[in-house]
């Protein structure tokens, strides 16, 4: 048993002996040992070194240093060691700010030479190499990370001036600020919270403790009593705690205008003074208006409540002042005063009105109406007459009529502007009345302008007249016929052309049609619908007869009174195939068609015209037998008188005038 223990004694030594070599002391820093595998182990000897492949690894702990720490003279930061154990070993490193910031000695303590800053750089990358006394490698290199830990020594940065707005009698986002910080942002020295400054605004405005959003608190913000605050802003790392670094910045916040006052009339009565021929639609006055908002919030909305809303009306102005205009005629010596209400309201975005309270939202208004001498007035602006043609002179149209509006009550003259109208107008009563009959298919429709005028030349006014001629049945139909031929071979029956008529009257004619005279060889045939049929009666044909053919067509136009015309329609006589188609046809007199009355007229007026030929010539006759037969009895003298060229007379080359002047 005391060999037992004796043997478990010697045991426990061993791995303590072992575990003393494997772990040393290294500053006091605690960390995790990683591990080199397959390395091989030199050992030195005097003479002849043995190489030995066993297990080894390099043996530090995870390395880190703490920024802006001020090194006048390197301070140590860990020991590389190796579990190799060799009796001289010596340590090399590579890598990101070597000799410059860090160094080895002999003995693997790694140092610090100047002041490290996070925020420039928070890794190094570093490789280890260690030698034996012969200056062979006696393990491969080690690559290693060195960690600058963070400490507070930046304070929150606001990078721009912010501004915001929120509007009026709301709870809004107003605007949303941000401050950055340079430390580690995974460490509480890098975290920033937010906050509001103590004042007055503190209780209308708030901030998000960790977004740093700035809302209104209250929806009684007024922007007619104040338009602008300014709040400052805190920003404090450490997320927020004592030990935070601050910064502040001013945020100024305006309050945007909303539609809450109503619009006010300046006063609260209004007189105003209009003449009586103020056209209407035209502007009255104006009723100004105030309003605390904005102009473009400044939307009032016009009404007139009482009964005058028929006479008066209103409408905006450019900038929303009330503009009172007139709808309807005045006229003095009916009313000359007129007193009414006119009411203001408008759409609020919010209820009710910050200015209820204090508004004119009602104005009394009162129109005096001021007499103006005007002019006649018709009691039409246009006057239509009508009129059957034919009718007799000095027929009466109708009246037209005038009044002086004015109190005065002047006498009215009328008259026609227009000269050689058809027309006369009596100049005191306005009776139109026709001068001479009127026709229709001249002219349809007669349109002139009276003028009534005040006595002694004064003020006038003018209307249209519209005389419209009515249609009479007082023309005759008149006879359609073309190309009307018969062929030396057409039998009884055969139709040789075709009849219509037309006429010049308005009026719906129904047209018949007859022979005036008999015709023993040709017949019409009336279809009833105001046409007709010419046909062969009966033949024969010779186009070597020298005989012409014709007949005279009656046509009636069914009309009241009834209106007829006798037309003379001449044939062709023709030789034609078969399908009466002709080749020849033999010359025939012009168709020649008047009617009865203009035959009449037409022989009348030749007659005429003979009579005073006839009568003229006897005349001439007389008085050259006259003259011839007092000459040659001594009763007469011819001389011959030279006269210059406005004297008359027949002109020789000289230029004078000869005249033949006979003394009794």
């Amino acid at each position: 048993m005391a060999w037992l223990q004796v043997q478990t004694a010697r045991l426990l030594l061993t791995l303590a002996l072992q575990f003393y070599v494997i772990v040393a002391p290294d500053a006091g820093l605690s960390g995790v040992v990683p591990e080199r595998r397959n390395s091989v182990d030199i050992v030195k000897k005097e003479s002849h070194p043995v190489l030995v492949r066993q297990k080894r690894a390099w043996v530090w702990n995870s390395i880190s240093v703490t920024e802006e720490r001020e090194a006048p003279i390197p301070y140590k930061i860990k020991q590389l060691r190796s579990d190799q154990k060799v009796a001289v070993r010596t340590f090399t490193i590579e890598g990101e700010g070597v000799n410059q910031t860090f160094i080895v000695d002999n003995k693997g303590n790694l140092y610090v030479k100047e002041r490290l800053d996070r925020e420039k750089k928070a890794w190094y990358h570093l490789t280890a190499k260690m030698y034996d006394g012969n200056g062979l490698l006696i393990e491969d290199a080690g690559e290693f990370d060195i960690e600058v830990t963070d400490i507070n020594d930046n304070c929150p940065v606001f990078q721009e001036e912010y501004k915001g707005s929120v509007m009026e009698r709301t709870k809004d986002t107003v605007v949303q600020v941000k401050a950055t910080d340079a430390d580690d942002p995974n460490t509480d020295n890098g975290q920033v919270r937010y906050s509001l400054l103590n004042g007055r605004t503190s209780d209308l405005f708030e901030i998000n403790y960790e977004s740093g959003v700035i809302t209104s608190k209250v929806s009684s913000l007024d922007r007619e009593t104040k338009s602008q605050y300014v709040v400052v802003v805190r920003a404090q790392d450490m997320k927020g705690r004592e030990s935070g670094c601050i910064a502040t910045t001013s945020v100024a916040i305006t309050i945007t205008d909303a539609n809450d006052n109503i619009a006010s009339f300046t006063k609260r009565k209004y007189e105003i003074s209009v003449p009586e021929n103020l056209k209407v639609n035209e502007k009255i006055g104006i009723l100004e208006l105030i309003d605390l908002d904005e102009d473009e919030n400044k939307q009032p909305i016009f009404s007139i409540p009482s009964g005058n809303g028929n006479v008066f009306g209103t409408k905006p102005s450019e900038d929303n002042n009330c503009i009172l205009v007139l709808k309807q005629a005045l006229d003095y010596e009916l009313r000359n005063n007129y007193t009414f209400t006119v009411k203001v309201d408008e759409r609020l975005q919010f209820s009710p009105a910050e200015n209820l309270n204090i508004a004119n939202t009602t104005a009394q208004v009162t129109i005096k109406v001021m007499d103006v001498d005007e002019p006649p007035v018709f009691t039409h602006s246009i006057y239509n007459f009508s009129i059957p043609e034919e009718q007799m002179e000095k027929t009466i149209l109708g009246r037209i009529q005038a009044r002086d509006p004015d109190g005065v009550r002047k006498r009215i003259e009328y008259s026609i502007l227009e000269t050689g109208l058809p027309f006369r107008i009596d100049s005191t009563l306005g009776q139109l009345s026709v001068l001479r009959r009127l026709d229709r298919e001249a002219e349809e429709q007669h349109m002139f302008k009276v003028k009534a005028q005040e006595e002694n030349g004064g003020l006038a006014s003018f209307a249209d007249v519209f005389v419209t001629v009515l249609d009479v049945n007082d023309n005759p139909p008149e006879l359609i016929a073309n190309d009307i031929f018969v062929c030396e071979n057409d039998v009884r029956n055969t139709v040789i052309g075709n009849l219509g008529a037309s006429d010049k009257d308005d009026q719906a004619a129904s047209f018949t049609f007859s022979l005036a005279l008999p015709s023993s060889n040709f017949s019409i045939r009336d279809h009833g619908n105001n046409t007709a049929a010419l046909l062969v009666k009966e033949g024969p044909f010779n186009l070597e007869d020298s005989s012409d053919y014709s007949v005279e067509v009656r046509i009636s136009d069914g009309g009241q009174p009834l209106m007829s015309s006798i037309t003379k329609l001449q044939i062709k006589l023709c030789q034609c195939d078969a399908k009466r188609v002709f080749s020849r046809c033999k010359a025939s007199m012009q168709r020649m068609g008047v009617s009865v009355h203009a035959l009449i007229a037409i022989l009348l007026c030749i007659l005429t015209i003979l009579v005073i030929v006839i009568l003229f010539v006897m005349r001439k006759h007389y008085q050259k037998d006259s003259l011839a037969s007092m000459k040659n009895n001594g009763e007469i003298h011819e001389q011959l008188v030279t006269y210059d060229e406005e004297g008359g007379g027949e002109m020789d080359t000289n230029g004078y005038v000869e005249k033949h002047v006979y003394f009794i």
